[in-house]
Order: structure tokens, then C-alpha cells, then sequence
């Protein structure tokens, strides 16, 4: 079942793509189920405006987001590594160094089709 985004997820979408107001991602026309893969994929013009647009988010932001990955419910399988990069870096500095190889782990783990 694919995840429908609450308003928490609405408001950190708007942090991180203010000039984008929609709810369908630009390239599929299907509307969004995760935040930072279309950021990452299709709003984010190159790897560093990606970077600059994550660095928006606060540490709460992070923890949300951190949480909403080991869940399952935000999938960040189709993102390129080096996005992850930024995104690990991000969460070892806002949540943990812990939480941060968790993420690592289950990137990989989805990437070999496992998950």
C-alpha cells in the first residue's frame, strides 16, 4: 500500500521545494509517496542543490525523517548514492551515527533487492 502524505510530510516537502506546489511528481504525473526521492530525482536541479535544500531542514525534520526511513514508509531505494551521502551526513549530525548506518544498511539492503 503506498504511503499518502500527512501535512508534517506537506510542510517539510515546502522546506525543501518552496517553488513546487503540487502533489504529483513531476516526471510520472503520479503524486508523491516519499519526500526526498522526487527532491532528489526531479526538483533538485544537481547534487549540490540537493544538498543546499536538505541543509533546510532542522534537527526535529531529520529525526521525522530518520524515523519515516526505518519504518519503511519513506523509501529512498532510487536515489542516486551520492544524495545518500548528503542524506547519511545529515542524520548522523541531527539524529545519530547509529540511526545514520541504519539508513546505510537498509539503502543497501533494498538496492541488492533484498528489501
Amino acid at each position: 500500500m503506498a504511503r499518502e502524505l500527512d501535512e508534517k510530510d506537506f510542510a517539510i516537502l515546502r522546506k525543501l521545494a518552496p517553488e513546487y506546489s503540487g502533489i504529483l511528481c513531476p516526471e510520472s504525473g503520479h503524486e508523491f509517496h516519499s519526500i526526498l526521492p522526487p527532491v532528489s530525482n526531479h526538483i533538485a536541479a544537481d547534487e549540490e542543490d540537493f544538498a543546499e535544500r536538505v541543509g533546510r531542514l532542522s534537527d526535529e525534520d531529520w529525526g521525522y525523517l530518520t524515523s519515516q526511513i526505518v519504518s519503511g514508509r519513506e523509501d529512498l531505494g532510487c536515489m542516486p548514492e551520492e544524495d545518500i551521502e548528503t542524506i547519511l551526513v545529515r542524520i548522523q549530525g541531527a539524529v545519530s551515527e547509529e540511526a545514520a548506518e541504519q539508513v546505510r544498511r537498509l539503502y543497501h539492503l533494498s538496492g541488492c533487492g533484498i528489501l
